[in-house]
């Protein structure tokens, strides 16, 4: 069997954040900037607090079967949970989207290197 790569986005609301969260949220914001945003295995948390409390976690995962891509996005909430709760952050609406890059349409150059190849 073929390897499948999962990309996995869990959105939310951060809620009811005390003063000293906010700060410290406001203090760790650079590494934590949207355009640094990347899917890794460990998971990768954007949010912008100036424009609104809305986060961001993104996962990598990996599966051999395309039914492996429910498994992979609940260890993906079970790991974004995890971090905010052992943060002591507040949350809320959490959400989740994955994609299986196997099932992802191919852009223009990749339709041009495969045509290239045969």
């Amino acid at each position: 069997m073929t390897t499948r790569t999962f990309r996995i986005m869990v959105r939310g609301v951060f809620d009811g954040l005390g003063t000293e969260q906010h700060a410290e949220l406001l203090a760790r914001a650079p590494e934590h900037d949207v355009l640094r945003a990347a899917f890794t295995r460990e998971g990768h948390l954007s949010y912008d607090l100036g424009a609104r409390a809305a986060f961001t976690f993104r996962f990598l995962d990996s599966g051999e079967a395309e039914e492996d891509i429910l498994d992979a996005t609940e260890r993906a909430e079970l790991a974004a949970r995890a971090w905010l709760e052992s943060h002591g952050y507040g949350y809320k609406n959490l959400r989740s989207q994955a994609e299986d890059l196997s099932q992802a349409p191919l852009g223009k150059r990749q339709r041009r290197a495969a045509n290239a190849a045969r």
